[in-house]
């Protein structure tokens, strides 16, 4: 309660918060969750832009192969963004990154809202594309410019701030793209370019905000403009201690440049915390969440909400999810980063357990549907309350400053990887296991508990030189020689 009063205080750190997070994984979320909303309408409007143009109808296979492709797009830009999110954040600072990626979405904009006029599913798709990119830039930097702007009190809780706004633009996208306002037939152009609205919230807000004081210092060597950023970001605050602990950190890093991502899994030192980053963010991906909202509404109708209506109590699940996510920003900073994992690892194992067995019994019981309508929530929330915030933490808290974007470069380009082949493989296996088609996703779960029980290290309340010197004990724990440690040198050069 005691960090959150602080949090309250540091006004600024809070706008922070806000404007990298409207422009960021918000617009994940919210772009992630409106492409639901006019599906047939999309797929009338290829076959009618078809029509126009040859004569002919376009077979229905063709149709879906179509939308297959702009629905699978904006994964794919995602690991183009998440590639190109280490070297700008290097060149450009965090700040500077963020707002230059929104060039990605205005482009997007503009054509999502003239296709219709101009007769080109084309633009969709190359829209759906940009969007990606711009979504994988802004979820790779966005947590790296909040957890380094951040005191190590509540590091934690803002950096999982990411995954609250992901949160709320899933809500926000299913709400907008109600029939009643922009999912109707007609306004299908205005909804898909309605992405603007939080970039221009972002544009208008976020070069007010200071940059983060770490890249300030460390790669830049501005120890001005960081006692400047440190003073807006920390209120009136005693910033003595602080400021000695980043100039440690600087002086560990002088003479060094930042990494390459390929040098990650070169270096020994980085041996753990790249298995780490890599495991933890497959498992975040493989362990069913996005499969859970692909049966949602056959579970739901099943249950006996009419169709009309399935659409609103989709809605309730990303309210729940919103809610649980910012539950988890309150929490982590008390229970630790490797309770919420294993916890929400333990927990998703056994919903989706009872959510196989209600598939199994689907028919021979009347309350059947209801048993698995609540295991999608529970399963979600689950998800939700570990994995989805923390996973998010771990580039920049088990990384120093010099290989962090690089871990990003390789989590975000393995995340949205595991995203499309995930998205592309379901349907496969949902037809080969039908009822079981949930025990290769628990057997992920499983995996990922038991791996951070035994290797991931607690980072909660600690400061980054701390959490590199635990790390490089643990790496070198059972080596008898290893390279010494670099303790308490500005950067000759930040070439990524």
């Amino acid at each position: 309660m005691r960090a959150l009063q602080r949090l309250i205080q540091c006004r600024v750190l809070l706008l922070t918060i806000c404007a990298a997070g409207i422009g960021g994984t918000f617009q994940f979320g919210y772009n992630l969750s409106i492409i639901s909303a006019p599906t047939l309408h999309i797929q009338e409007f290829t076959n009618q832009t078809w029509q126009a143009r040859t004569g002919q109808p376009l077979p229905d296979r063709l149709v879906l192969l179509v939308w297959s492709l702009i629905v699978s797009l904006y994964p794919l830009g995602g690991l183009f963004g998440a590639l190109l999110a280490g070297p700008l954040a290097v060149m450009l600072g965090r700040k500077k990154s963020l707002l230059v990626n929104n060039i990605f979405v205005v482009a997007a904009a503009i054509l999502f809202g003239f296709s219709h006029r101009a007769g080109s599913f084309e633009m969709i798709m190359l829209g759906r594309l940009l969007m990606g990119v711009s979504a994988g830039v802004s979820m790779n930097i966005q947590p790296m410019y909040l957890g380094e702007s951040a005191p190590k009190e509540f590091r934690g809780a803002v950096a999982m701030t990411s995954a609250t706004f992901a949160a709320l633009g899933i809500v926000m996208g299913q709400v907008v793209g109600l029939r009643e306002l922009l999912g109707g037939p007609q306004a299908w152009p205005l909804l898909l370019a309605s992405c603007l609205v939080p970039g221009v919230l972002q544009l208008a807000s976020l070069p007010l905000l200071p940059e983060s004081p770490r890249y300030l210092l460390i790669d830049r060597g501005d120890t001005e403009g960081c006692l400047k950023a440190l003073q807006r970001l920390r209120g009136t605050e005693d910033l003595a201690q602080e400021l000695a602990e980043l100039e440690e950190e600087c002086t560990a890093c002088q003479g060094l440049r930042a990494h390459r991502p390929w040098e990650l899994f070169q270096d020994g030192t980085l041996r753990r915390q790249v298995m780490s980053l890599v495991v933890l963010s497959a498992a975040m991906e493989l362990c069913g969440n996005d499969s859970m909202y692909a049966y949602a509404s056959s579970v739901f109708r099943e249950a006996g909400v009419p169709q009309e209506k399935v659409q609103y109590a989709i809605i309730g699940t990303g309210c729940c999810e919103l809610f649980t996510a910012f539950v988890s920003c309150m929490i982590i900073e008390r229970v630790g980063r490797r309770v919420l994992l294993i916890g929400g690892y333990c927990l998703m194992t056994c919903w989706g357990s009872i959510f196989t067995v209600a598939l199994g019994l689907q028919g021979s019981f009347p309350w059947t549907p209801y048993l698995a309508m609540a295991c999608i929530f529970a399963f979600i929330l689950s998800f939700v309350i570990g994995p989805a915030g923390v996973t998010g933490i771990l580039a920049t808290e088990l990384f120093d400053q010099m290989a962090r974007p690089a871990a990003y470069m390789v989590s975000g380009a393995l995340m949205w990887t595991m995203l499309f082949l995930v998205g592309l493989g379901f349907p496969f296996i949902m037809e080969g296991l039908s009822y079981f088609l949930y025990l290769p996703f628990l057997v992920v779960c499983v995996c990922g508990a038991i791996y951070t029980g035994f290797f991931l290290p607690e980072t909660k309340g600690k400061t980054f030189q701390e959490i590199s010197e635990e790390l490089h004990r643990l790496n070198f724990s059972r080596s008898s020689q290893g390279p010494a440690w670099r303790g308490p040198e500005v950067i000759q050069s930040t070439e990524l």
